[in-house]
């Protein structure tokens, strides 16, 4: 039996790409319960809250204190049965995100005081400080403080 694997090869092009990731859609239950928890408990800043009338929903975007433009949260409520199992499981019990901070300490404590619920508490490892936390829904993040890091 002959075995064939075909490599996909990077693109090339005399013109240079510059690609991000923007927004990452998260699977929410009600959007202002989530606005309130990400605004309120991690203090993030409400970017957009706009009604969309021709598909009954809003385009709800949130973005870390300082991210200055870099990826941020789409709530994206549940609109289909078939979506709503995916609400605080969308990796199926993986860290999904991490939240990169310039003061683990002081965001540690402070989302402590503000009832946030860490399931793993904080642990120093060779890449920096790291702790594992639950959003509304359960949906894991890391809450990391990397060594070492310019322009955190």
């Amino acid at each position: 039996m002959v075995s064939i694997r075909l490599v996909r090869r990077p693109f090339h092009s005399k013109v240079t790409m510059k690609q991000s990731i923007f927004h990452i859609a998260l699977v929410v239950r009600d959007y202002d319960e989530a606005i309130a928890f990400y605004t309120e408990k991690l203090h993030f800043t409400l970017v957009e809250d706009t009604y969309q009338p021709e598909q009954d929903k809003r385009w709800v975007v949130v973005a870390p204190p300082g991210s200055n433009g870099g990826t941020s949260l789409l709530l994206a409520r549940a609109s289909k049965s078939e979506q709503t199992p995916f609400i605080g499981n969308q990796t199926g019990g993986r860290v999904f995100l991490f939240l990169q901070t310039d003061d683990f300490w002081r965001d540690y404590n402070d989302m402590k005081s503000q009832g946030v619920k860490f399931i793993r508490e904080p642990k120093q490892e060779s890449y920096g400080t790291v702790a594992v936390f639950e959003d509304l829904y359960g949906n894991l993040w890391d809450l990391i403080q990397r060594n070492n890091l310019e322009n955190a």
